[in-house]
């Protein structure tokens, strides 16, 4: 299917985007091997989430679908996980395939995981090396996937230093750790991302973080618990966009997760001079939530420091929307990493933008974008599920009709971006992709 999106005005209204995905994956698996049944609210009906969903069914673990949002997933045990009679394909979900091979290195029994062609072009080194120091076999295609893990009778405590930031290799460790005797450290040189840390402690596994380094006791298992997931601070950060490029539009996004290592997008939003509230700041299920409100604002380029990088490395793509209704230039550096994602991010955004008569220049570890006036024509997502969104945004500001090809993939992680976006006043309808 494709997008199609005219010039429009974002309404005045308050709004709830879907749970966290991050969280949702978190949730899923540490619940499945707790002992007894976890009940898990707010979680996210997408398509990455049922990849890691279904996998645990998979591995013997029975899971109850009350609602759309409302799972119970009865729990079997640190050691329960029984031996899947098939490949577990998590589709295009790098989160499911690396968190799981973190969980399934320490297994009894030999696990192949395997994904889509994106997935399939994702490197897992990153994870592989750190995994097999603490004893697993992992096979791999020079590093990519299809991943055979082959079964172990026991892993090593580590103690290791991540050399990239990355809260998915600090994650898959954390996973394996509770598979060794003994304790593990584990360093970041630059802070991640820490969903993994705060779902453990809240249920029940108890780590020291200090300075950047955790340390964690192997053998112990997940409590159940009740877990209450937040909105998506990456699914709400393309309707802030929204409202900020937006002519006099007020914006409430409700009840949004604003855990300190994800905020990186308000931060960068803010310099650029953009009119963002934030209240009714508590908690929920250890993760700090709040209100957020935004104002249309008129937003400058700025320099983007790069250490807000690891802080809001899946916003930049909507950041880059942003920066080409900026007065000004903005500079992007530091973000290579988003050249390894669902697609080349750097290259799918500036060539998006390119298309649009934005000015950029595209840079080995970032971009220079000049501010402009974004014109109508046609995008590629290259499959890319933040691409497809944040070029929707775009859309909603630009002279004529831009066309997104290839937004199926929006549904791995934002099944009703859509309804939500029409909901709230863009004139956007989707249409085949033979469409003419």
């Amino acid at each position: 299917m494709d997008y199609l999106v005219s010039p429009s005005v974002l309404n005045n209204d308050t709004i709830t985007v879907p749970g966290d995905k991050s969280i949702t994956h978190r949730a899923l698996i540490l619940a499945s091997i707790a002992d007894g049944e976890s009940e898990i609210n707010g979680y996210l009906n997408s398509d990455d989430c049922l990849s890691t969903l279904r996998a645990l069914k998979k591995l013997g673990v029975r899971i109850e679908k009350i609602n759309s949002t409302k799972i119970i997933v009865n729990g079997v045990g640190l050691d329960g996980l029984t031996s899947p009679e098939m490949d577990l394909d998590l589709g295009n979900s790098g989160t499911s395939m690396r968190l799981l091979a973190g969980l399934l290195s320490g297994q009894s029994f030999d696990t192949t995981l395997v994904g889509d062609n994106s997935l399939s072009s994702r490197p897992m080194k990153r994870i592989i090396y750190p995994l097999s120091l603490m004893g697993a076999n992992i096979q791999s295609d020079r590093g990519f996937p299809p991943l055979t893990i082959k079964a172990v009778k026991q892993l090593e405590p580590i103690n290791y230093e991540i050399p990239i930031a990355s809260a998915q290799v600090k994650s898959a460790i954390l996973f394996s750790t509770l598979y060794t005797k003994g304790h593990s450290v584990i360093k970041e040189n630059k802070i991640t991302r820490d969903h993994t840390e705060k779902m453990f402690s809240l249920m029940g596994i108890s780590m020291m973080n200090k300075d950047g380094s955790i340390t964690i006791k192997g053998k112990q298992t997940p409590k159940a618990s009740s877990i209450d997931i937040p909105a998506d601070l990456s699914s709400a950060s393309f309707f802030i966009v929204a409202a900020l490029i937006s002519k006099n539009s007020e914006l409430l996004i409700t009840d949004v997760g604003i855990n300190p290592t994800r905020c990186g997008i308000l931060s960068i939003l803010r310099e650029m001079g953009a009119n963002i509230k934030v209240d009714n700041k508590r908690f929920m299920s250890g993760e700090l939530i709040a209100d957020i409100s935004v104002r249309s604002s008129k937003l400058k380029g700025i320099d983007i420091s790069p250490e807000y990088v690891p802080l809001s490395i899946d916003e930049f793509p909507i950041l880059f929307i942003a920066a080409a209704m900026a007065d000004g230039v903005t500079k992007f550096s530091g973000i290579h990493e988003l050249r390894v994602k669902e697609s080349d991010r750097i290259t799918s955004m500036v060539t998006g933008l390119k298309s649009l008569g934005i000015q950029v220049d595209e840079q080995k570890s970032g971009a220079i974008i000049k501010g402009g006036n974004i014109s109508g024509g046609i995008v590629n997502s290259n499959g890319d599920h933040r691409i497809a969104m944040a070029f929707a945004i775009a859309g909603s500001r630009a002279k004529e009709i831009i066309r997104i090809i290839d937004t199926d993939v929006v549904n791995t992680s934002f099944p009703d971006f859509l309804k939500i976006l029409k909901n709230s006043g863009i004139d956007i309808i989707e249409k085949p992709s033979d469409y003419e």
